[in-house]
């Protein structure tokens, strides 16, 4: 039957339950590939486990018989889309149309130089450039990332820093897609890219004050935990240099970064529930100095501006407030903190940023994200928002003696603004509207829903659709959400969303318990053993919204990555009924199996995240909601999983075992397909445009299986 574009923004019952029915019962172009069984029993201190399909797993990713099932896999959705392959072009060209193609970010400025980046027409990677003293001086290239790409299959340059001088510039590059980046440096002045090069990093660079020695974080090998601090003097062999921390606890991961004021290079390590930072001056980041040691449920951050510090601290604050200390106290611990704001059970304090004068707070209250303005003199200035549910974000702000403060502003429905607002007059400007060519917001509404989650919690849910859509229980939904890691999901325009929406579809995004929309109680309600409240807060939320009219029931989708991932897959097996599709990409599937293996990068210092296996209590938890180890012989949904072979957060072994057990258990007839990108690691394949192409794949499965025409 030829299904024809429609003009309206509802379809007739009749179309509906014929295309469903059209799409549940056409024949298989090919036969879904089966993975070989294999017994295996996966020991620990609590039990063991039958995982017939654990040879899938191989470190080196070099296993004939492993990648032969995977391209099998490749094979089978190749042909079961391949109909499918006009409607995802049409997606991915109408997403690229929505996208100005020469954009260029906001300039900032500092230490003289104003920086900014820009794409040129086509490039799926961005130019960096710099101006000398003013925004109209000539450009001057640091990065043409478009032709450092070429030759690579996959390409990244994560993070990259100019030494205080102006001359040099250092940066983190990846070119396999594993995440384990190779340090690099090159002369601005010449361009000559010089021979020091560390292998084997994380991306974060600091320059210490004599423009000659580099701070870099080194990974272990196995695990990729970074690990060790280092400082490589250029010209020196990177096997000579210098050792200045090492962290033992491997539940603690850890990062650089120079204060607001440049005076001190800092090293922070953190835990789900502990902290602790230890400065140096940066004239000689040798011997550093603990802002405040290490303990159990006690977390902080600390800048320092002027003569005293300033620390987001969770001491006697759940939500976090901020103190400051002088620098002649720091020594004398939290005694000599002093609060500038005071604790409270409905804000949540996302982040910081001192300046000159004011400190500007990214906090959160009632489920948005906001920013406020706190005076030296205690003057409190918040930046208000007239839509339901927004997200406001501090920006780029690399100079404290300015007044002007730069933050972000989006919704659901209003693509994102750039502002700058003054500390001392309050006055507000415009410096820049993300373009959106050929896109209206005035044509779409977004809505803030309340939903009863069945413990009586209300869990606020982001929803946006288009003008005119009529809530009669006939719409077809995209639910999304995450809730892991404290993580909180906020509104933003996506250009690869837009085309749904003008399809008449709803767009829910679900801020579950896991993230922090609703302050730290929210994610202490979503993790360790009450991981579970995720999944059912996930589940109410699609139950009430099809309640209330604004979906039918049989045409929901469902998505999720990574631990959002985990989520699908819990979703999948406890409420199978409730969802047409379900979206689980780089999903973390095995999650007992994965968690008891040390060597497995994340695993040990995501204990207080999910629990230890090791411990009967978290074990016999965690086995009850994993939802690789919950497959049941029952019918699922039409599912579409991804992965990255070089997935170094989410080894590509978990999903391919997940789909390879499903397919032996499940007893329906619906789609399960499995694409296996072989040259990405956990973000997908490199490119301004790629991820929109793969987008597009499973937007198009989607659109069928819900019966979405046009």
């Amino acid at each position: 039957m030829a299904i024809t574009k429609r003009s309206g923004l509802s379809i007739t019952a009749a179309l509906v339950a014929t295309t469903t029915a059209l799409a549940q019962t056409a024949p298989p172009a090919a036969s879904p590939p089966r993975a070989v069984k294999k017994p295996f029993q996966v020991t620990s201190p609590n039990g063991a486990r039958e995982d017939d399909y654990y040879w899938l797993r191989d470190d080196t990713r070099k296993n004939p018989e492993m990648l032969g099932y995977l391209a099998a896999e490749n094979a089978y959705a190749d042909a079961q889309l391949a109909s499918l392959k006009p409607l995802q072009a049409k997606l991915y060209e109408e997403t690229v149309a929505r996208i100005k193609q020469d954009d260029g970010s906001v300039p900032y400025r500092k230490n003289g130089y104003w920086y900014r980046s820009r794409f040129e027409v086509g490039g799926d990677y961005p130019i960096v450039e710099r101006r000398k003293g003013v925004q109209i001086a000539p450009a001057e290239t640091m990065f043409d990332q478009p032709a450092m790409a070429k030759g690579h299959s996959f390409f990244a340059l994560s993070d990259w820093a100019v030494s205080p001088d102006n001359r040099l510039v250092a940066w983190a590059e990846d070119t396999i897609g594993r995440r384990q980046y190779v340090l690099k440096v090159k002369d601005l002045a010449t361009g000559r890219i010089l021979t020091d090069t560390v292998a084997n990093v994380e991306p974060n660079i600091v320059w210490a004050g004599d423009n000659k020695t580099l701070l870099y974080i080194e990974k272990d090998p196995v695990t990729l935990r970074g690990y060790r601090v280092k400082a490589h003097v250029l010209g020196t062999p990177a096997a000579s240099d210098t050792l200045l921390y090492e962290e033992k606890d491997d539940t603690f991961q850890m990062g650089l970064g120079r204060t607001a004021d440049d005076k001190f290079v800092c090293i922070g390590v953190q835990s789900t529930v502990s902290d602790e930072q230890r400065c140096a001056p940066v004239a000689s980041p040798t011997a550093f100095t603990i802002v405040a040691p290490r303990a159990r449920e006690f977390r902080y951050s600390a800048d320092h501006i002027g003569n005293r510090w300033i620390l987001r601290t969770n001491k006697a604050a759940k939500n976090y407030k901020l103190v400051t200390v002088a620098d002649a106290d720091l020594a004398k611990g939290p005694a000599a903190w002093r609060d500038l704001t005071p604790a409270s059970d409905a804000v949540f304090i996302e982040s910081f940023k001192p300046f000159d004068g004011y400190v500007a707070i990214d906090q959160r209250e009632g489920g948005n994200r906001m920013i406020r303005l706190l005076t030296d003199a205690g003057k409190s200035i918040p930046v208000k928002a007239e839509e339901p549910a927004y997200r406001m974000a501090l920006d780029v702000n690399e100079e404290p003696t300015t007044p002007w403060v730069r933050y972000t502003y989006g919704s659901l429905v209003t693509p994102t603004t750039t502002y700058e607002v003054n500390a001392t007059t309050g006055e507000r400007r415009v410096l820049k509207v993300a373009p959106v060519p050929g896109y209206n917001p005035a044509d779409y509404v977004t809505e803030r829903v309340w939903v009863p989650a069945r413990d009586g919690t209300r869990i606020p849910v982001s929803i946006v659709y288009k003008k005119g859509f009529k809530r009669d229980g006939t719409a077809p939904m995209l639910q999304y959400a995450y809730g892991s890691y404290g993580l909180s999901m906020d509104p933003r325009v996506d250009p690869g969303q837009i085309g749904l929406l003008d399809r008449g579809m709803v767009y829910a995004l679900a801020h579950i318990r896991g993230g922090q929309e609703m302050g730290r109680g929210w994610y202490d309600d979503g993790h360790l053993l009450n991981k579970k409240n995720s999944f059912t807060d996930f589940i109410d939320v699609t139950r009430y919204l099809v309640a209330q009219k604004y979906a039918a029931k049989d045409r929901v989708a469902a998505m999720g990555g990574s631990a959002g991932g985990l989520l699908m897959g819990a979703v999948a097996n406890m409420a199978p009924a409730d969802y047409r599709l379900i979206v689980a990409q780089v999903p973390f599937v095995d999650v007992v199996t994965t968690m008891l293996d040390a060597s497995i990068p994340l695993t040990t210092f995501e204990y207080d995240e999910w629990g230890n296996p090791a411990q009967k209590s978290f074990y016999d938890y965690m086995l009850s909601y994993s939802p690789y180890d919950n497959i049941a012989a029952k019918a699922y949904p039409a599912l579409y999983v991804g992965t990255g072979l070089w997935d170094s957060q989410v080894q590509y072994y978990e999903p391919a075992k997940w789909v390879a057990k499903l397919r032996e258990m499940k007893t329906d007839r619906n789609l399960l397909l499995f694409r296996v990108n072989m040259e990405a690691g956990h973000g997908g394949k490199s490119g301004r445009f790629e991820r929109f192409r793969q987008n597009a794949e499973w937007q198009a499965f989607m659109l069928q299986q819900l019966a979405v025409t046009g």
